[in-house]
């Protein structure tokens, strides 16, 4: 049996996996869960790998990384400190080597946007590769108030039930660290690991069709899809479970 390493994304925490955790374990897998530490304004990339580093056990060597949105730029960290089977991005970004998240995207966000950003674009060939994605983000999304309760419901939470949508925005915690957005990424290679992603349909944050591209051109593998907005976690925990189990048996 399987080792669920859970990473939460952007204004979670161990929280957002208390639905999903029954299903896996009553197919007999473990899980781990942990609080990332995005209070912290100066939080590193590296520094939120070595929080989930330090819950890890050390003797399992069945850990199948689950990483959700922004945790999609730390789980690969991770990999490459521990020996893990399988990597699973779930409606999450993907790192590049040298680069940062935003320097992915910047080509699609206008010029006063980014000037208050105090965004300092790197060298153009090292982002010309990008220029030939779909936009990662649902343009939408971009320059939300994340802390506004309406905007998370409208965002993270429209296809939970409700009282599931409710119990979500009271136990939302503030995103202080913005490492997974501007800092550039530490690694030197994607990890010789397995990989899977799983493409939230109805996302209306990381864009749905950027998901589908770039598990296809920088993961090499067909995205799986779930029919769920951006949390599929706590809007179809069963469903989500499922398909965990299946692409790892």
């Amino acid at each position: 049996m399987s080792l669920f390493c859970l990473v939460h994304g952007a204004l979670q925490g161990t929280w957002c996996w208390d639905l999903l955790i029954p299903y896996l374990e009553a197919q007999g897998h473990q899980t781990v869960t942990m609080d990332l530490p995005i209070e912290d304004p100066s939080a590193t990339l590296s520094e939120f790998a070595d929080v989930v580093i330090q819950a890890l056990p050390k003797t399992n060597d069945d850990i199948v990384l689950v990483g959700h949105s922004m945790a999609g730029t730390i789980i690969p960290l991770v990999a490459e400190v521990v020996k893990v089977r399988q990597l699973v991005f779930l409606g999450a970004l993907l790192p590049s080597p040298g680069v940062s998240t935003i320097d992915q995207f910047a080509h699609y966000i206008d010029a006063d946007t980014l000037k208050s950003f105090n965004y300092q674009p790197k060298e153009p060939s090292l982002l010309e590769q990008f220029h030939s994605e779909p936009n990662m983000y649902e343009p939408a999304s971009l320059g939300k108030d994340y802390s506004d309760p309406a905007v998370l419901m409208e965002f993270f939470y429209h296809d939970c039930p409700p009282n599931i949508a409710q119990w979500a925005l009271s136990k939302s915690r503030p995103q202080q660290s913005l490492a997974y957005i501007f800092e550039t990424n530490p690694l030197k290679a994607l990890p010789e690991v397995e990989r899977q992603y799983i493409v939230c349909t109805n996302d209306r944050i990381i864009s749905s069709t950027w998901s589908r591209y770039a598990a296809r051109h920088r993961l090499g593998v067909d995205a799986i899809e779930i029919p769920s907005g951006h949390c599929p976690h706590l809007s179809c925990p069963e469903q989500l479970a499922s398909i965990l189990i299946n692409i790892n048996s």
